[in-house]
């Protein structure tokens, strides 16, 4: 991912659907990160009320990102 790019999220959700969706945007050449956003479950080991998890593209490639993961979904 170019550093120079503003990162857009394109899902926020599960870890298991990030990875799918992650898995569809690598084979469309797209770039992105997933990000774990579970700041409860890193401050309190007994919290259930764990963050999304985030799929993010640079803000070039959202659109397409989107189209690919609707047809995935």
């Amino acid at each position: 991912m170019s550093t120079k790019e503003k990162l857009v999220e394109v899902y926020a959700g599960s870890m298991w659907q990030a990875e799918v969706i992650k898995g569809l945007l690598d084979a469309n050449a797209i770039p992105c990160a997933v990000i774990d956003e579970s700041i409860g479950a890193v401050t309190s080991p007994y919290s259930s009320t764990a963050g999304d998890v985030l799929v993010v593209v640079d803000e070039k490639d959202k659109e397409r990102a989107v189209e690919i993961i609707e047809k995935g979904a």
